[in-house]
């Protein structure tokens, strides 16, 4: 069933192993998931050569997304430059700015306008594969971040990340996730994420992928409506691990049931 995707998100690949944050990482919330994984990801040596990761993807009839990310700018380049050398497999990369900069005294290069235009602008000049740049959402203006991303190269944007959350257990006086912040997904973002889009879809005009609390057909098609050309799904899989094709499915009912031909034809009527 890989093959009616659209493509295939892989999560996000730094220069370096990373073993990630301290257990407990997820919580469930009254609305969606808490999760704190702190990029956790084999390093881009073993993503590259390890037969379960890029070999495997590569097998796959379905485009292949690579979310890369770094602490600097040059740890962006040098993951951008060696996929660029393995390109094969590969439909794009997408760029994670909601990196703290330790640069930069840690700012996160998704909230600052010109950190964010130097990362894309970089990774533009390590690669010629397509750029998605997935957008923070902890910004008041998505749509100067929407604009800033593809005037420095990004061909595409993706938003929203994850919203900052917490979650404390009042019997035990702990913080439920061992980060003690962590950031928040699920349908309780929902209308933030289509409210963002619809933002971003005003100020650029350029392929956007929408995420943020997609469960079902109807959710996507808020989404495509808002302006997203194309809707990812990440926490319902984990309660409905076919959820995907049952959006598929319940999109082509929906469009059957009002007589419209092409998907295309709804994004961004609002």
């Amino acid at each position: 069933p890989l093959e009616r995707l659209g493509a295939i998100t892989v999560k996000g690949v730094s220069p370096f192993p990373s073993a990630g944050n301290p257990t407990p990482r997820t919580a469930e919330v009254y609305g969606g998931m808490l999760n704190a994984i702190g990029l956790q990801n084999p390093g881009i040596d073993a993503f590259i050569s390890h037969p379960d990761y890029l070999p495997f993807l590569r097998s796959v009839d379905c485009p292949v997304f690579v979310n890369i990310w770094g602490r600097t700018i040059e740890q962006y380049v040098e993951v951008a430059a060696r996929l660029e050398q393995e390109r094969k497999g590969i439909a794009a990369l997408e760029i994670n700015i909601s990196c703290p900069n330790i640069k930069e005294g840690g700012i996160a290069f998704g909230t600052d306008l010109g950190q964010a235009a130097k990362v894309v602008s970089a990774v533009r000049a390590a690669t010629s594969l397509p750029l998605i740049t997935k957008l923070s959402p902890n910004v008041t203006r998505i749509g100067d971040f929407a604009r800033c991303v593809v005037d420095a190269g990004s061909d595409m944007i993706s938003l929203i990340n994850t919203i900052p959350g917490m979650a404390i257990d009042i019997e035990t006086r702990t913080f439920r996730i061992a980060n003690r912040t962590g950031g928040l997904s699920g349908p309780g973002i929902k209308p933030v994420a289509v409210r963002m889009v619809y933002e971003a879809r005003q100020a650029v005009d350029v392929p956007i992928i929408g995420m943020g609390g997609v469960r079902t057909a109807e959710d996507a098609i808020e989404f495509m409506m808002a302006g997203a050309d194309a809707v990812g799904v990440g926490t319902a899989i984990f309660s409905n691990p076919h959820c995907l094709l049952d959006i598929i499915d319940g999109m082509d009912a929906w469009l059957d049931r009002h007589g419209i031909a092409d998907v295309s034809s709804i994004v961004g009527v609002m």
